[in-house]
């Protein structure tokens, strides 16, 4: 859905009418009306709008999401709003994907990074773990810009591609930021799939839960799971993995859920043991969306 509150208001402020504005810039009297529609202008008819009335082309349109939780995350992300949802979902999602995958950066230097772009880092800091979180606020930024498109492996790639890019593992020929492994690997004991079969396995994953229109909190847990299992990456499987999962929840209507680095030997049981039995990873993630859903009470923000 699509807002012109902005354009609207600059026409009413100036006494410009939709036909004088038809009129003077050439427009057709459809196009004029999708204002009043809230359907989507182009960019070239924007554009003339917007040096016509000397403004921003960005400040005169507003995408509007029928989702509670992503139109908030948008609005607080647009505006930088400290101490909002936007604004603890960046630092309690880093902390706790990064350090469950060894990170020695604390919650609160996670915060201070965030919040400051600067680190009191004192001893022993590794300068991956402070590349890799601002990362991982990109890629959590990224997520929202693309939260409402149906996932493909492009968009998991780029995701793997902003977490990994310029870090230690960028300089080795074989690591591949930012596409599929080219060694095979294992988790727990546990054989992955083979290098030569992980976009078959990734198509035919996706193809699956593409299908479903709208999709479950169980679906999305299930896809993370497979993913998992798939492991496409060298490294950083979890955490794309994970923001993954913070897509579809967002793209879905779903309360997102953070996994807690405290229930991090929960979670790898239930990825280890979720062709047998679903019940541990399930209620690991159910317990991380409560963990969201008392994060948004504390905020008053409404869901459901």
């Amino acid at each position: 859905m699509i807002s012109y509150d902005n354009l609207e208001k600059v026409l009413k402020d100036r006494r410009i009418g939709k036909t004088e504005l038809s009129t003077e810039l050439g427009l057709s009297s459809r196009t004029v009306a999708k204002i009043g529609k809230g359907e989507k202008l182009s960019n070239r008819s924007l554009q003339k709008i917007a040096d016509y009335l000397g403004v921003d082309r960005k400040l005169l349109m507003k995408e509007v999401s029928d989702n509670k939780i992503l139109q908030v995350l948008r609005e607080e992300k647009e505006m930088k709003l400290p101490g909002g949802l936007y604004h603890e979902l960046q630092v309690r999602m880093t902390y706790n994907s990064n350090h469950m995958e060894g990170s020695k950066l604390s919650e609160d230097q996670t915060r201070m990074i965030f919040e400051t772009n600067t680190l009191d880092a004192g001893d022993g800091i590794p300068v991956d773990d402070v590349l890799e979180t601002v990362h991982h606020f990109r890629a959590i930024d990224y997520v929202i810009d693309i939260a409402e498109d149906e996932l493909t492996e492009d968009i998991i790639k780029h995701l793997h591609y902003i977490l990994k890019h310029d870090t230690k593992d960028s300089t080795l020929g074989w690591f591949a930021v930012g596409d599929y492994k080219k060694r095979a690997n294992v988790v727990g004991g546990r054989e992955t799939s083979k290098p030569a079969d992980v976009h078959k396995h990734m198509m035919a994953l996706l193809k699956e839960y593409n299908a479903r229109e709208n999709a479950t909190v169980e679906d999305i847990i299930a896809l993370h799971a497979e993913f998992e299992y798939i492991h496409p990456f060298q490294d950083g499987n979890g955490r794309v993995g994970r923001l993954v999962a913070l897509k579809e929840c967002l793209r879905h209507n779903v309360i997102p859920f953070i996994i807690e680095d405290a229930k991090k030997n929960y979670y790898y049981r239930g990825l280890s043991e979720w062709r047998s039995d679903k019940a541990w990873l399930s209620d690991t993630c159910l317990d991380g969306q409560d963990a969201f859903k008392r994060l948004m009470d504390m905020l008053e923000i409404q869901y459901g």
